[in-house]
């Protein structure tokens, strides 16, 4: 079943709220993103939140405001954010959370059908934007790496997630894999016979994402 922005709403809803409540007190700890603390990660989610927001005001007004001004203004923000006094990269992260919600709360139908520019250059209906923050929080929330693990997360989000995974890994064909779970299956196109890869949904979601792995998957490359 196709999601719908209802949908996508209520992920982000409790993405959101599982990554506040994983966040923890150890913001210098390594986080399960190589090379990253969670401060890094938080720093990012709360710039991920402003910039989501950018794209929100522009379906509102009609005047183009891209994510991030550059890639690179993208990551000294990050730099900049994980460097913030905890309680300072708290506030950050709860406020922009806070004011792409209410944003997203005021737009209208119209609106919503207003086409916006992600960071990746694709041109899409405002609609995608509480999707993209939905996976943003929910995935992150996992990388914390304190307390949220995918089977933390919802069935029917877990389901959009592979979808969505997978729509992306067939447009760069890796190994052909056929994934089974006990309620839901999945073809990533590719080289060679297809490796079958059973697993229920988090495992699979979690291998999808490159964040796990099952017993005799091939290795994927990078999902974004």
């Amino acid at each position: 079943m196709p999601r719908t922005l209802d949908d996508a709403r209520r992920w982000a809803r409790l993405g959101t709220e599982l990554f506040l409540g994983a966040v923890g007190t150890g913001s210098d700890e390594p986080s399960a993103l190589p090379g990253w603390s969670r401060a890094h990660l938080v720093a990012h989610v709360a710039a991920n939140a402003d910039a989501l927001g950018n794209l929100v005001q522009w379906a509102a007004t009609g005047e183009p405001t891209p994510m991030y001004a550059s890639p690179e203004e993208r990551a000294q923000g990050i730099e900049r954010g994980r460097a913030l006094p905890a309680a300072e990269l708290a506030a950050w992260l709860r406020h922009s959370a806070d004011a792409l919600d209410k944003g997203m709360a005021a737009l209208g139908e119209g609106e919503w059908r207003a086409a916006v520019v992600t960071a990746q250059g694709r041109t899409v209906p405002a609609a995608e934007v509480p999707w993209l923050r939905a996976r943003e929080v929910c995935v992150h929330a996992v990388d914390l790496a304190t307390t949220v693990t995918f089977t933390d997360l919802p069935d029917d989000f877990l389901k959009a997630l592979c979808d969505d995974v997978v729509a992306k890994r067939s447009a760069a064909p890796g190994p052909a894999v056929t994934l089974r779970t006990p309620t839901a299956a999945w073809d990533l196109p590719g080289e060679g016979e297809p490796r079958l890869v059973t697993g229920e949904l988090p495992d699979l979601a979690a291998y999808l994402t490159g964040r796990g792995t099952c017993p005799g998957a091939p290795v994927l490359g990078p999902w974004l």
